[in-house]
């Protein structure tokens, strides 16, 4: 039986995956078998896990063609279950090659002074408790920031999703490894909130974090230097 192109695109994203995991020193592991599985993990097949030290990463691919409410319900509990454990986090990887046609140019983007006015209102919610509010409003200023810090540096990008943009900045060495890590983790919670999941991960430091990488971005953009 042929595989559907959804199938084919989902598994081409996870090889994608693999290959830029492994060329930042992680172990992976492909569709594990039920015995390689930690006991949380035994009631699902998660794509791939990779792990790096004390770090080990659940990751799914998934498009939304493929999401009905039981594999959104399967999702859901998946994530709850990571959450729980220490060292463990969930990442799912959403491949939607057609919303590449709908994604508005650069030109468009928010303008250094306007993000930092926005960020003070971000600043503002995480005070006012509202986490979840201020970490998709914060990635979103955190991406138009990612997006200047690319054109100054006259990186070549061939899209402009979020996930491609931190990983190219990373390969290139315009941010740090400590800088990445941080926006992986931060673009899973934002993720996880954006597609209607829970996360017990979130917290105000979290999104402090996130709010401080994009200052340190904008004022690299003006001292020269990188943001590592």
């Amino acid at each position: 039986m042929m595989a559907t192109p959804t199938a084919n695109i989902e598994r081409e994203r996870l090889l994608k995956l693999a290959e830029e995991y492994r060329e930042r020193g992680y172990e992976v592991s492909f569709h594990p078998n039920l015995e390689d599985l930690p006991d949380f993990l035994k009631s699902y097949r998660p794509d791939m896990i990779v792990r790096l030290g004390k770090e080990s990463v659940v990751i799914v691919v998934k498009s939304r063609s493929s999401l009905n409410s039981s594999s959104t319900q399967y999702l859901r509990n998946l994530a709850q279950a990571v959450a729980e454990n220490p060292g463990w986090r969930f990442e799912l990887v959403m491949t939607n090659p057609e919303d590449a046609v709908y994604l508005p140019k650069a030109e468009g983007s928010l303008q250094e002074h306007e993000i930092e006015a926005r960020l003070q209102v971000a600043k503002q919610l995480v005070a006012q408790q509202h986490l979840e509010s201020a970490m998709l409003y914060s990635w979103s200023l955190v991406e138009a920031t990612l997006r200047i810090v690319a054109e100054k540096e006259e990186l070549s990008l061939t899209k402009l999703q979020p996930l491609f943009l931190v990983k190219q900045l990373a390969t290139e060495g315009v941010i740090s490894q400590s800088e990445y890590q941080l926006l992986m983790n931060a673009l899973s919670l934002r993720n996880a909130i954006a597609h209607g999941f829970k996360t017990t991960q979130l917290t105000q430091n979290s999104v402090c974090e996130l709010i401080e990488i994009a200052e340190q971005l904008l004022k690299s953009l003006h001292t020269g230097e990188g943001a590592s």
